[in-house]
Formats: C-alpha cells, sequence, structure tokens
C-alpha cells in the first residue's frame, strides 16, 4: 500500500457522524441538515433536457480533452466573466474538462508535485481549507504548509507571514475565492502578491474557484486568477490554473462537470496524465455543460435565492448572537459561544439540527486552530427549513 495513506486524517463528515453518536435528537422537530454543502435548488431543466437529449453519446467512449464545442464555451465564458479579450484563451490550449474540481483538484496535485526533488517539496494551502488540498499534497509525498485565516486577517490567508524557507520549497499553492468555509474573497492585490511569489520561488497557483458565482453585489463579481494575471500583463496565464464547476453554479453536483484553464505548458502536461487517468467526461454531459456555460439567467436567479436566505436567516439570529453575510458562497461562518465541537452537539441534541464544527475543516498550526469556536452552516436547505434553523439556533442561544 502507499504509505502516505496512513498520513491521511479522516473526512469531516466522518468525525461530524462520531460527533452525533449516540445521542437522540427531539423527535418534535424535523431533522435539517446544514452541515454540507450540497446545493437543493433545482438543477435547471434545460440541462437536463440537454443531458437526455444526447444520450446516445452513452454508447461512445468520450475523448480526455473533450468536445471542442465544450472547450469554446467555456473559454467563451471565461473572457465574458473575467474581461478577457476572448482571443487570448484558446480552447485548444488554455482549457480542459474535468469531472468536478473534487477530482481536479486531487489529481492536479499527483500530476504536478516532483516528489523526487533534492528538498522534499511543500505544497501551501489556507487554514480551514477544503480537505481535498491536503490529501492530495500528502499523496503526492509533499510536506503541507498551512496559512492561517483568521477573524484579523478578514478571514482570508495571512500568506504574509509564510517564511521565504516555506516559498522556497513550494511547489504548489493551493488558495479558495471565494474562501469555504467564511465565504472571503481575495483583492485582485492580494492576487497579485502571490503572482510575484510565484515568480520569483517558481511555484504553480491552484485556485480554486468554484464559488465564484454565489456572490452578493452584482456590481462587484469577485476577480479570478486568470483575471488578475492577464492585467498584470501575464497574458500567456503562466503558473495559473483555476478550477472551476458546475456544482454550485448551476445547481448540478451530480452532473460532475468542470474545468481546469490557465498556463498551457502546465496543461499539456496534465492532459497527459488525465489520458492514463481515465476521467473523460461524458458526452451527454459534456453537451449539458455547453448550456449550462452559455446561459446566465438561472446563474442570477439562482444568486436571488441564496440573497433571500441570507437575508432571513441573519435577520433573525442576529437578535441572539453577531452574524454577518459574507461577500460571497453560501455559507455562515459563526462564531460559538464555547467549543464548536460541543455547541454542534448539543444543537443537534436540542434541535435536531446537523452543523459542521469548523475545527473539523483545519489543523493546529502555528499554536492556534483558526477554524475552533466557528462552525460552517451552509444555507443550502430551502427558504422555509433556512428559517426555521435560524428560530432553533437562536432558542439553542438563549436556553444557554
Amino acid at each position: 500500500m502507499n504509505p502516505n495513506l496512513a498520513s491521511l486524517h479522516p473526512y469531516p463528515f466522518e468525525k461530524l457522524a462520531q460527533l452525533k453518536q449516540g445521542i437522540t435528537p427531539p423527535h418534535d422537530k424535523a431533522p435539517i441538515v446544514l452541515s454540507i454543502g450540497e446545493p437543493s435548488h433545482p438543477t435547471p431543466h434545460f440541462i437536463q433536457e440537454a443531458l437526455l437529449a444526447h444520450s446516445q453519446g452513452l454508447g461512445i467512449y468520450p475523448t480526455t480533452k473533450g468536445i471542442i464545442e465544450l472547450r469554446l464555451a467555456i473559454a467563451e465564458w471565461l473572457a465574458q466573466r473575467y474581461a478577457i479579450p476572448v482571443a487570448a484563451l484558446d480552447p485548444d490550449s488554455h482549457v480542459l474538462p474535468v469531472s468536478g474540481t473534487r477530482e481536479a483538484l486531487f489529481s492536479f496535485a499527483q500530476c504536478v508535485v516532483d516528489a523526487s526533488a533534492a528538498v522534499k517539496p511543500v505544497v501551501v494551502m489556507p487554514n480551514p481549507f477544503y480537505q481535498i488540498y491536503e490529501g492530495a499534497a500528502l499523496l503526492a509525498g509533499a510536506d503541507t504548509y498551512f496559512v492561517n485565516t483568521t477573524e484579523a486577517t478578514g478571514y482570508l490567508p495571512d500568506f504574509a507571514s509564510v517564511p521565504d524557507s516555506v516559498w522556497q520549497r513550494c511547489q504548489l499553492l493551493y488558495i479558495c475565492s471565494p474562501g469555504n468555509p467564511s465565504g472571503a474573497v481575495m483583492s485582485q492585490q492580494q492576487q497579485q502578491t502571490l503572482l510575484n511569489l510565484a515568480e520569483q520561488h517558481d511555484f504553480i497557483i491552484a485556485s480554486d474557484e468554484c464559488y465564484s458565482e454565489l456572490y452578493d453585489d452584482e456590481a462587484q463579481p469577485p476577480v479570478g486568477l486568470l483575471q488578475t494575471a492577464y492585467a498584470m500583463g501575464n497574458t500567456a496565464f503562466k503558473r495559473c490554473v483555476v478550477f472551476h464547476s458546475l456544482s454550485k453554479r448551476s445547481n448540478a453536483p451530480g452532473l460532475r462537470s468542470g474545468f481546469v484553464a490557465g498556463d498551457a505548458d502546465i496543461l499539456r502536461q496534465y492532459f497527459q496524465y488525465r489520458t492514463y487517468q481515465g476521467c473523460a467526461m461524458p458526452l451527454p454531459t459534456q453537451h449539458a455543460s455547453i448550456k449550462a456555460w452559455q446561459d446566465e439567467r438561472h446563474v442570477i436567479d439562482n444568486r436571488r435565492l441564496y440573497r433571500e436566505k441570507f437575508t432571513a436567516f441573519i435577520s433573525i439570529l442576529s437578535e441572539a448572537c453577531p452574524v454577518n453575510q459574507p461577500p460571497a458562497s453560501f455559507y455562515v461562518w459563526l462564531k460559538t459561544p464555547f467549543s464548536d465541537t460541543e455547541f454542534a452537539r448539543q444543537l443537534f441534541a436540542h434541535e435536531n439540527l446537523t452543523v459542521l464544527p469548523g475545527s473539523f475543516l483545519s489543523r493546529e498550526f502555528n499554536g492556534i486552530n483558526p477554524g475552533a469556536n466557528h462552525v460552517r452552516i451552509a444555507l443550502v436547505a430551502p427558504l422555509d427549513a433556512c428559517i426555521k434553523s435560524a428560530h432553533r439556533i437562536k432558542n439553542f442561544l438563549n436556553i444557554l
């Protein structure tokens, strides 16, 4: 067996199941689960119809690179969304379809990390983080270095605290903007600083942008890494790879459809890796994805639904505790009055409401666990369930 398997941590939801073990919640309260970021808004009908209309494609082996129509649709969406000239994005060399960001974020590290380097490589990532980053780094044979995100830093990674000795060993940097779990958004200036560091120390930036289309202010969409690179004059997107998905944007997590885009030299080698990995996107999924990337109306409506839930949830809960709406994502990153694990356990026991302890999403680093005394609440349930959840948390806090 791969010896690095022994270094993997249990997944957050495995820990959550153990935390809830032995508790019988009240039977008079229907269960509400807000622990997992699984969108529950309906998948648009036109995506489902396109999937069915091309079902004959199930009889054909798909290619790893995907059909040109899909890559062209993605390139055009990127250009429109991030104010990049469409001519600067070659659908043949700058875009590669993937089966959702999860598998791509993991497999990318297996491709780009050189574990045979004279000095053991480091993969840098925010803390808290999407646990795929950590698992990908460990199984690629690298050390991990966590960059804490705290209230003092606006829940953004404190990259200024990373010593040069770490940057010198860094081969890959994961960033996530909008962030999971806080919804904090990196500025273009912050991304420029990272791109300069990548140039200086020769590492790759993998930008997880799967929450990029869930933002509060229609006039201020989150900036993307390719957008920042192009604005800096890095028109070839050197050392930049972005990861996008239809899961959150189009409420289609089961479609398993996304893409990576950026540095053509990196993607050429990642494409070669993927031809062996064997994860080509089925043709019906590709055709449904084309329709999804070409339509913005459903995405605008999706944001409206989340705004309604944030407004209602925060209006109720703010009567009992401080709570803020993030600039993006569908998460509330709530501070707890005592241990986050005990808060989540008691909330389930008293209110039959499941949230995720923040410490399950982070590691203790430099003397602190930045996820401690927080819980992540995913406002993915219908509006009425989110309203009920706010009342239940309010009642729970009032009892305390």
